[in-house]
């Protein structure tokens, strides 16, 4: 266990808090709710940000960006839209030292704002699809904050499409969400569930709503990406219409997607253990760090000329490392600097190992230390850090699969819930049965899956014959 973090056997929720502030990763701000993000966690912020964006414009988006303060009379032109986030809303009433004669919303979203906008831009269907997202800051006043998982203000991204048809749309938001399953899989190394959302618990303005769920390490799930197909409803309530081929008024269809700065909260929580982090090379700010150990100048020479042949081999191959040159610490320290702090692979070069004209690898995953020439190293490095990657991959989707019950009964489900872990079932309940599993269990429907295990079953509450399964979990 790390100096200073608590086990995450004794407290899950401190041990998550201290490795998030040991690693560096976010600070509390003085206004109460906020966050800091600092280097190191904005790095792992920005990982996901890139492949993201490269993604989106792959899939034929471009970005732009909307203001943050957005007419309180724009939320109220969707009812179910303003009803969900009335309680959250950050509202602005002076300006300039006078009120405003309308007050302001700071946005928690910005479906009104960018519909206020796509009236004014979309006249017929050759405006269409209009293909926007934008990376933002909104602000939500939560009355319970935890760093990354629930702050009053967080980055996001959120996609904002418009289309013809509804097949369109509904067709973008799928497309979407298996853009997010890729990037947790692929990148964060975390498995998901991928599904749909029951009606008790999607998008407020939302026809459908399209989830990634995720395991976290203390069994309870995490929404680690959602997207949603919000017909015409959008459209309608800001009155944004297009001339179709056949010469007709017609309402568009939409789309909205997003993901937020909780996802660097989900690599913590998924991955971590009381030594701190452990981060999948692909989402890594620095893949490899390189620890050069000397007590005088001579070994200095003889260490350096072996780290700056790293550093031209790091550079060649793309990988992202850092030479920890301190000379204000140990060894020690920075060994346990960078377990903390989770960088998948450790070198360490001392004189005796440049003799040798080799290094000393540390795999932060397994703990697995060994001595490897430097050739044999450089050549070796790109498919250790892969294998890094998948292991870690399969050892979460193991723990998934291992703590994932299938369950035909509702004194089973409550077992699992008891227990800890994700009941797995058939369902064919209403949205009031929904809320009294809630009430009794605290668990929620965390999707209705897109790809069942079985073909049929019967309904956990009704033992009605169903063909669709749920996953069941507390949730963050």
């Amino acid at each position: 266990m790390s100096k200073g973090v608590t086990p995450r056997s004794k407290d899950y929720s401190k041990w998550y808090t201290d490795v998030v502030q040991k690693a560096e990763l976010a600070d509390y701000s003085p206004v109460k709710g906020c966050m800091v993000i600092r280097p190191y966690g904005y790095a792992l912020w920005e990982q996901i940000r890139d492949f993201l964006d490269k993604k989106f414009k792959e899939t034929g988006h471009v970005n732009a960006y909307f203001p943050m303060l957005i007419p309180e009379s724009f939320l109220q032109k969707e009812a179910e839209h303003v009803k969900g986030f009335a309680p959250e809303l950050a509202v602005v009433t002076h300006g300039g030292g006078k009120k405003l004669e309308e007050p302001l919303v700071i946005r928690p979203t910005s479906e009104t704002i960018i519909w206020a906008m796509y009236k004014k831009w979309i006249n017929s269907y050759r405006d269409l699809p209009l293909l926007i997202n934008q990376w933002a800051n909104v602000v939500r006043w939560e009355m319970r904050t935890r760093l990354f998982l629930r702050t009053t203000e967080f980055l996001w991204q959120e996609g904002h499409t418009a289309h013809a048809t509804a097949q369109e749309a509904e067709e973008e938001a799928h497309r979407m969400i298996h853009v997010y399953q890729q990037l947790c899989e692929e990148v964060l190394a975390i498995p998901v569930y991928v599904g749909k959302k029951t009606d008790n618990e999607k998008f407020a303005g939302a026809e459908n709503t399209y989830t990634i769920e995720a395991m976290m390490g203390d069994k309870r799930a995490l929404q680690a990406g959602t997207s949603h197909y919000l017909g015409q409803n959008f459209a309608k309530a800001f009155d944004v219409k297009f001339q179709s081929e056949e010469n007709t008024l017609e309402y568009v269809y939409a789309s909205s997607w997003g993901v937020s700065t909780r996802l660097v909260g989900a690599v913590v929580m998924a991955h971590g253990d009381d030594q701190g982090l452990i981060l999948p090379p692909q989402i890594a700010p620095y893949q490899c760090v390189i620890v050069p150990i000397y007590k005088n100048n001579t070994q200095k020479e003889k260490v350096f000329s072996c780290v700056q042949t790293l550093e031209k081999a790091f550079k060649e191959q793309h990988i992202r490392y850092f030479t920890d040159n301190r000379e204000t610490v140990s060894a020690g320290f920075k060994f346990n600097d960078w377990e903390m702090k989770g960088v998948p692979l450790r070198v360490e070069i001392g004189p005796k190992d440049a003799d040798k004209n080799g290094v000393i690898c540390v795999r932060r995953d397994t703990g697995e230390k060994y001595f490897q020439s430097i050739d044999s190293f450089i050549a070796s490095c790109k498919n250790t850090l892969k294998d890094i990657q998948d292991s870690i991959f399969q050892s979460r989707l193991t723990f998934r699969e291992n703590n994932t019950f299938d369950v035909s009964t509702y004194d089973e489900l409550k077992t699992v819930i008891d227990n800890g872990g994700f009941a797995r079932t058939f369902w064919a309940g209403t949205s009031e049965m929904e809320n009294q599993i809630q009430e009794e269990t605290k668990a929620t429907i965390r999707c209705i899956l897109f790809d069942n295990t079985e073909e049929s079953g019967h309904c956990v509450i009704t033992g009605k014959p169903s063909i669709t399964q749920v996953i069941f979990a507390k949730a963050y």
